[in-house]
């Protein structure tokens, strides 16, 4: 049985690829203008390596906010348009109107919008290239999948959606009968698995762990197959790595199995996070100071009620407090009892609707956060009656509370709005995967794409 060849980019690898080659491409482009023309302005971006690194970071950090890294939108020229117009918009206007740590504002408007127009056709040439070569059939990870039969389609199905690259070219019954009907075909018997290795390359061979009855002769075969160079992983780490977020629905749900609870809290890191906390609280709530007399105008116009709501949500360690918010919805709109918010609620104002799209609304709870109840960072805080009606039917809701709520989170970044208790599962994987892996550079990629999706208005 061969060793197999490594020829797929990992998703870290593909990652960095985007990154590096995305601020290539545009200096490569830059530095081509320089040398075709006589424009001043890009003869002065040509003498300063600070001035290009400072466009990186713009390239990078406006790229994030516009998901030019999301690997599942990416490998799709038609779903990357949108992508590559407003990155390269932003990165142009950031550039130009911050001249303290760039260039001058160019003395021509030629040069302004020929730096727009350079940095799309550099982003745009190098995106195709990684779409039709790099992410073509020749990069494409086949996998062999051990499980179920019965479970094959489902847990293929999940790997696929969240990674296009994925093949799943055959799969291992852990319930092996030595039978395969025509309706199998995808099916490997034990029988075929070495001649398949030696003649058909496999990136690596992904188990999942929902059968007791696997037999000790599969057992024995993926001892052999791992001897012999091919990775064996668990499904678990794969859709983890693939999607963020911790696969309660594939567990027993018995969260010690694979919760770090012998992971320390690193004191400089929650120091860091408090100060961070604090002066970005001093700021927002400064910002709604100065906005305050415009949005109290259009509340007395359009909402009919009073300007702040307050109400009782669930802190650390299960601690109630007050949440402050600007009103968004009908006043008595829960006169009826308490109901999960839907996506088209019909008690949300008119002018509650943006309020909720650009986050606005969410500003007064920085007092929260100066207040230590509340983290900009975290799982968001939610009613005492919702938690305990979820929590009756998921216990591990409860682990969402060893951490401070926040603004905004992991999962408000990643998942709609949640309606029904599958959605509260879900947006609970994303929490406890943010739980289990936070640190501050996981912080700063929420923020950035918190920033993304108040640009885009998504929030509800």
């Amino acid at each position: 049985m061969p060793k197999p060849y490594k020829k797929h980019f990992e998703i870290s690898e593909r990652k960095v690829l985007l990154r590096f080659f995305d601020v290539f491409f545009v200096v490569g482009f830059l530095f081509l203008t320089h040398v075709g023309t006589d424009l001043k302005y890009f003869s002065e971006l040509s003498l300063s390596y600070y001035w290009i690194a400072v466009l990186a970071v713009y390239i990078n950090l406006l790229g994030t906010v516009f998901e030019m890294y999301n690997l599942v939108i990416v490998s799709f020229a038609n779903k990357i348009t949108k992508g590559l117009l407003l990155t390269s918009f932003f990165t142009t206007l950031f550039f130009i109107f911050t001249p303290i740590i760039t260039p001058s504002f160019p003395k021509k408007r030629i040069e302004l919008f020929l730096l727009f127009l350079i940095i799309l056709t550099a982003l745009t040439f190098w995106r195709l290239i990684y779409i039709y070569l790099l992410a073509s059939r020749r990069f494409y990870k086949p996998i062999v999948l051990v499980c179920r039969s019965k479970d094959f389609l489902k847990l293929s199905r999940e790997l696929i959606i969240n990674d296009p690259h994925i093949r799943i070219v055959k799969y291992i019954d852990v319930d092996y009968n030595n039978q395969i009907s025509d309706s199998q075909l995808s099916q490997l018997s034990l029988n075929e698995i070495d001649g398949f290795l030696a003649e058909n390359f496999v990136s690596e061979i992904v188990i999942a762990n929902d059968s007791k009855n696997t037999s000790i002769e599969i057992y024995n075969k993926l001892l052999e197959i791992a001897e012999n160079g091919i990775p064996i992983t668990q499904y678990e780490d794969v859709y983890e790595e693939l999607t963020n977020r911790i696969p309660l629905h594939l567990k027993d749900k018995s969260l010690y199995k694979f919760f770090p609870f012998s992971k320390k809290q690193n004191r400089l890191y929650l120091i860091l996070v408090r100060i961070i906390d604090v002066l970005v609280s001093l700021l927002g709530l400064t910002v709604l100071l100065f906005i305050s007399p415009l949005i109290w105008f259009f509340n007395l116009v359009w909402n009919k009620g009073p300007f702040l709501f307050h109400q009782e949500r669930i802190g650390r360690k299960e601690v109630p407090f007050q949440i402050y918010k600007l009103r968004t919805m009908i006043v008595n709109a829960e006169q009826n009892g308490a109901v999960f918010a839907t996506a088209n609620d019909s008690r949300i104002t008119p002018f509650g609707k943006l309020l909720r799209k650009t986050r606005i609304d969410e500003f007064p709870q920085f007092i929260n956060v100066l207040k230590g109840e509340m983290s900009i960072i975290g799982p968001r805080p939610e009613r005492k009656v919702f938690v305990d009606q979820i929590a009756n039917e998921i216990p591990l809701y409860h682990t969402r509370h060893i951490v401070k709520p926040g603004l905004t989170g992991w999962a408000q970044i990643n998942y709609p709005y949640g309606e029904t208790l599958d959605d509260s599962l879900m947006k609970l994987e994303y929490d406890l995967y943010y739980i289990k892996h936070r640190t501050i550079f996981l912080d700063i990629n929420i923020a950035v794409k918190t920033f993304g999706t108040i640009l885009y208005m998504k929030g509800q």
